[in-house]
């Protein structure tokens, strides 16, 4: 049976590559909306005609990229549109009529759609990531195609703050190696026992917690973190001066000042190309002090580019990562966990995902978790109805509540500088001796 044969009789099968329709009920008026030119959508050179609806027109198509279950958008978009899923990991495997027909794509994080797939959509408009990071889509093409990518900045705030949260406490407190331990037949009888087998739990109070990245989930870890005796800065250069007094937290002014301080290091912002492996083999084997050196006093002003950067991890201290893969170079990471110069890692996102152990592989001292920090069922259906709400304003022409940034450059001068390459020019020299 054709697809079209589908859509009109309202029937729900897996089609060609997987794609199912789900057909609504009527076709109601509405209005029409594009990207336009001046948003953050970095260019709309390739600007395309509005989505138009209503009586006179043939209802648009919506397609949920890489889900089956539609269950919740629909109510939200059966009077306006008809409903799609495809089920897909590639645009391979999306069925044609959604290439050449769809005007809004709704799509988790286990996509990827890059300039040349961006391309093979004809009529596409609007993409909504459910959830809150957006690098699994290349922005700046789909603006100069005249595709506006939203997101869902408030998603699962509370569900990532709190997986964050019980990351860093089973760091310090080893909960789950000490489970292991019992798993394995380890018997815990004498006080030697115990010494041997919670060696390196470590107390909370009076630690330094460094936040890259203060949006929303940055902010309710500060908040959780302060109630178990942590004392709390941040880094985020794209935040007003003010946030830090209300919340009774530190800000510092550069980086390598975070690094420098911080007993713990918890990553809270977006990927992007000028941030990829902003934890790398060469932040992490800079000459280290140790957790017993005096900090230095914080640093109130941001160092130009191309100056000594000194971004010494703390040796011995924890990172957690529940932001985005990319920010950490597994490899380094997986070498600094052996070397013991990272005391402990916990990961809820990986360079690759699904996760397939790779460079951690054999690495001690290290908690994975497969993506799913953000998960809970309230937070599951937030997002989905946010996403849905998206899709219907740009159907009816309403503004759209989250238009995603895709000027990159933007960010280059606050992230770039931990490159190694800004650092050459001072090797050997009196500043690399300072540190």
């Amino acid at each position: 049976m054709e697809a079209s044969q589908l859509l009109r009789q309202g029937g729900c099968t897996d089609v060609a590559a997987r794609s199912a329709w789900l057909v609504p009920e009527s076709s109601p008026e509405g209005g029409a909306w594009t990207a336009r030119r001046g948003t953050s959508l970095g260019g709309t050179a390739g600007i395309r005609p509005q989505i138009m609806n209503g009586p006179l027109h043939p209802r648009p198509l919506v397609a949920l990229l890489d889900g089956r279950d539609c269950t919740v958008e629909m109510p939200i978009l059966k009077d306006l549109a008809t409903v799609a899923f495809c089920d897909a990991q590639s645009t391979q495997e999306i069925h044609e009529k959604v290439l050449n027909e769809a005007v809004g794509a709704m799509m988790y994080h286990t996509i990827t759609l890059t300039r040349e797939d961006l391309e093979k959509f004809k009529a596409l408009r609007v993409i909504v990531r459910i959830g809150s990071g957006y690098d699994n889509v290349d922005i700046k093409a789909a603006g100069e195609l005249g595709i506006a990518v939203c997101n869902i900045p408030s998603a699962a705030v509370e569900e990532t703050a709190d997986s964050t949260i019980c990351h860093i406490l089973n760091l310090y407190r080893r909960n789950t190696w000490l489970y292991q331990a019992l798993r394995e037949g380890t018997r815990v009888q004498s006080v030697e026992q115990i010494r041997e087998v919670a060696s390196g739990a470590a107390r909370i109070r009076g630690e330094t917690l460094g936040l890259i990245g203060f949006g929303r989930t940055g902010q309710a870890v500060a908040v959780r973190a302060k109630a178990f005796g942590f004392s709390v800065i941040f880094y985020d250069p794209y935040l007003q001066d003010g946030i830090e007094r209300s919340l009774g937290v530190q800000r510092v002014y550069t980086l390598q000042d975070l690094l420098y301080q911080s007993d713990c290091v918890s990553l809270h912002c977006n990927l992007n190309e000028h941030n990829h492996h902003l934890i790398n083999d060469f932040t992490i084997k800079q000459p280290l002090r140790t957790r017993q050196t005096p900090r230095p006093a914080a640093i109130h002003c941001p160092l130009p580019r191309g100056s000594l950067l000194q971004t010494p991890m703390r040796q011995g201290a924890f990172l957690v990562n529940a932001a985005r893969g990319g920010l950490v170079d597994e490899k380094a990471l997986a070498q600094a966990l052996k070397e013991g110069r990272i005391r402990g890692a916990a990961l809820d996102v990986h360079e690759s995902e699904p996760f397939r152990q790779g460079p951690l592989k054999d690495a001690p001292n290290l908690i994975c978790t497969p993506h799913t920090a953000w998960y809970s069922e309230q937070a599951s259906l937030e997002m989905r109805e946010a996403a849905a709400t998206e899709i219907r304003r740009a159907i009816t022409g309403e503004p759209s509540a989250a238009l995603a940034a895709s000027d990159p450059d933007t960010r280059q001068a606050s992230w770039a500088w931990l490159r190694e390459d800004f650092l050459q020019p001072w090797k050997g020299s009196s500043l690399e001796a300072s540190r």
